[in-house]
């Protein structure tokens, strides 16, 4: 844990990113904060969806929700809302997107000192500037620590972060898996085939259906993960499987709330996953996890745990942050096989102090 933070005020309110992937990474700050000054309040203004999630967080005195959808600028809705918050006298700000809208709230709310990275025309809106060595910081989360330590002080190499952690509730889990039929007894991999972004960080999904047959047929079920969104996804790994297998493949798309997966997901004994916001949910609830990379890479957005595999081909015209592959061939994606997915599951779950008590040797 680095000790030049800046001599932090008493409040602070962070303009959260929009993201469930970003804004467990955002929890890093919140811990480098809360750990140099025990007694600091960090509210949080985000998305209303990032409620439950914060509220997993005990760095987090608040969630402060902006009832405005993705995008959206609604000018006189941040007006209101900075000058309700102006009453509560916080002394900095921390601006984590480079948006110009993202940086209004705190300027309607007479907040201070206003720290944020240059972008979108901020001046004025941001008077705590801070330039953006990509090169320097090349992880997202480092940026986000960043903008707690003084200027011009590199942020820590990613093995010096703390790694997020949100809480568990461990008698809601039970509940949740009572509620919906998930075998106890039998051990569970949790599959996560969506990715907000696009098809070009989805492992496709007829991969991961033959990745849970064959683990159906070693007697470990799979949990299949994901929003209303990712039910199709869901189906379509869970039908090839035939219905007699016990244990079985259960689609959870769409059935449970964000801090329901945060339970259920802390009951599996590995993750399957894209690069998206479920990703750091399980590497936040300390699940080893297999990390599947296509058009982004690990270099940016890395699982911040240390029972991570990430599994990344490297090829020729990755990374392309495309949401859809431009050549239409998708091979970043391909070229990762269902057999070394298996052979990852495997290592991990035989190096982990979480293995799974079937048969592993695939």
């Amino acid at each position: 844990m680095t000790p030049h933070t800046t001599a932090r005020p008493a409040r602070v309110l962070v303009v959260g990113p929009a993201w469930v992937g970003d804004m467990i990474m955002a929890q890093t700050l919140f811990k480098t904060l809360r750990h140099e000054h025990p007694d600091i309040e960090i509210d949080v203004l985000a998305p209303g969806w990032s409620a439950p999630l914060l509220a997993r967080m005990p760095e987090v005195r608040k969630a402060v929700q902006v009832p405005l959808g993705h995008g959206e600028l609604g000018l006189r809705t941040r007006y209101r809302l900075g000058r309700e918050l102006a009453g509560r006298e916080y002394d900095q700000a921390l601006v984590l997107p480079r948006s110009f809208k993202s940086a209004l709230i705190p300027w309607f709310a007479q907040v201070p000192r206003r720290t944020g990275y240059l972008g979108e025309s901020r001046y004025g809106l941001i008077n705590d500037r801070r330039a953006l060595d990509r090169a320097a910081v090349p992880l997202m989360v480092q940026r986000y620590v960043g903008l707690g330590l003084e200027p011009g002080v590199g942020a820590p190499h990613l093995d010096k972060l703390p790694r997020p952690a949100l809480t568990v509730d461990a008698a809601n889990g039970s509940r949740l898996a009572e509620k919906l039929g998930l075998s106890t007894t039998a051990p569970a991999v949790g599959l996560m085939p969506g990715a907000e972004y696009g098809p070009a960080k989805q492992w496709p999904p007829e991969y991961y259906a033959d990745l849970a047959r064959r683990l159906v047929q070693k007697g470990v079920q799979s949990w299949v993960f994901g929003s209303q969104k990712d039910f199709e996804l869901g189906e379509r790994i869970v039908a090839p499987v035939p219905p007699g297998l016990t244990p079985g493949v259960v689609n959870l798309c769409g059935k449970t709330h964000l801090h329901d997966a945060i339970d259920l997901l802390a009951r599996v004994k590995i993750a399957v996953t894209n690069d998206s916001g479920l990703m750091h949910v399980a590497a936040a609830v300390g699940v080893p996890l297999i990390a599947i990379y296509g058009s982004s890479t690990p270099a940016y957005t890395p699982p911040m745990s240390d029972l991570a595999s990430v599994m990344y081909t490297g090829i020729e015209c990755s990374p392309c942050f495309d949401r859809t592959c431009r050549y239409g061939h998708y091979r970043c994606l391909r070229e990762i096989t269902a057999t070394g997915v298996l052979e990852q599951v495997c290592r991990l779950l035989s190096t982990t102090r979480n293995p799974c008590k079937a048969d592993t040797s695939f």
